[in-house]
């Protein structure tokens, strides 16, 4: 009888310890079956999300005396965009701040840099301020294109249009020609700017990344030289800024460096500078044309748009403008236009941009 008692005993326990072990196993069944289920759809949005990446940006690089005039047309132009594709950076006098009284517009708060310099028109102060605005433009490495802008240029055309323009181009913009007239070249520059690598051409230029970091790292020359300075002034006023660095500086230098062929050699930036026909007196000189309030209209918008080729007298070229293989427009910003002019033609939606509730 005690056998048969302990013999059953033996059997319960057996039983229960197969029980256990068969649940044991089904748990572990289960939980390797979720397991493998978690990472397989772990490896499922990993193909169907790919990891963020930063959108490419343009780095619009302003030089201005003091506040930006304009701040309300270009803060319409910025509004559009919802990608985070731009960065902004201005050059205006050492000490002086954006904020909310010298600025009616949150995109240029606080974005001077903080290294600036003191600039004179016609003086080599005005490249070390372009060198200084690239240096800071370049602290990001997501800035891919970079836009020099005075205070006193609008856009010709909304957001898009523009990032897409400049971006689908794998070349900067830079008005670059050979400049033959006589005076311009000084025989001193010889051998270090030989006569054949002198150009001229608009400071306004829109640099690839590559070409950023040429002339950020370019200490290897003196600023273009200046030699027209160390002579006693012209008697002739119109020949005494026959020199100036920044019409020949970033051209000469690329050229320099051998990167002629990674450039368009063209401006994004219009300026009138066809005086002969200017009938008041002030608009002629050494500036380009600028626009008042009577001269903003929609006509003179769509005259500069409608301009689809530049010609370089002194190289005999005719630049066709294109954009993404196709005929296009050549400039996607103008300038000298005062502040009532801009604001009248952003009221008059002329710039294909409007003016909205920037929260």
């Amino acid at each position: 009888m005690l056998k048969r008692k302990n013999s059953q005993k033996s059997h319960h326990r057996w039983k229960r310890k197969l029980f256990a072990m068969i649940f044991l196993g089904f748990c572990v069944g289960i939980l390797i079956f979720l397991q493998a289920q978690y990472f397989t759809r772990i490896r499922m949005f990993a193909r169907l999300s790919p990891p963020f990446v930063q959108t490419p940006k343009i780095a619009f690089m302003f030089i201005a005396r003091n506040r930006l005039p304009l701040d309300m047309v270009w803060d319409a132009f910025f509004q559009e965009d919802k990608e985070n594709k731009f960065s902004i950076y201005v050059h205006s006098r050492p000490g002086f701040l954006l904020n909310k009284a010298t600025t009616r517009s949150t995109y240029f708060l606080d974005r001077q840099v903080n290294d600036s310099i003191q600039v004179d028109w016609g003086a080599a102060s005005m490249l070390q301020a372009e060198r200084i605005l690239l240096k800071n433009a370049l602290v990001d490495p997501f800035n891919e294109r970079f836009v020099f802008l005075s205070d006193s240029c609008i856009p010709l055309y909304n957001f898009s249009y523009t990032y897409d323009y400049i971006m689908s181009s794998s070349t900067s913009f830079v008005d670059s020609f050979a400049d033959t007239k006589e005076g311009r070249y000084n025989p001193k520059m010889h051998p270090l700017i030989p006569v054949q690598n002198w150009r001229k051409g608009s400071q306004w230029v829109v640099l690839i990344r590559k070409h950023a970091g040429v002339v950020v790292k370019d200490d290897t020359r003196r600023s273009l030289p200046e030699f027209w300075r160390d002579q006693p002034f012209p008697s002739d006023a119109s020949k005494e800024h026959n020199c100036i660095p920044d019409e020949h500086y970033v051209q000469t230098l690329l050229a320099q460096e051998g990167l002629e062929g990674e450039l368009t050699r063209r401006s994004l930036t219009h300026s009138s500078w066809d005086l002969s026909s200017a009938k008041d007196p002030k608009r002629r000189g050494w500036h380009p044309v600028t626009y008042k309030l009577s001269d903003a209209t929609p006509m003179l918008i769509q005259s500069i748009k409608d301009i689809d080729n530049i010609y370089f007298e002194t190289e005999y070229r005719r630049e066709w403008c294109t954009s993404k293989g196709k005929p296009s427009t050549c400039f996607l910003f103008a300038r000298k236009f005062t502040r009532p002019a801009a604001l009248r033609l952003l009221n008059m939606s002329a710039l294909g941009v409007s003016r909205q509730h920037h929260k």
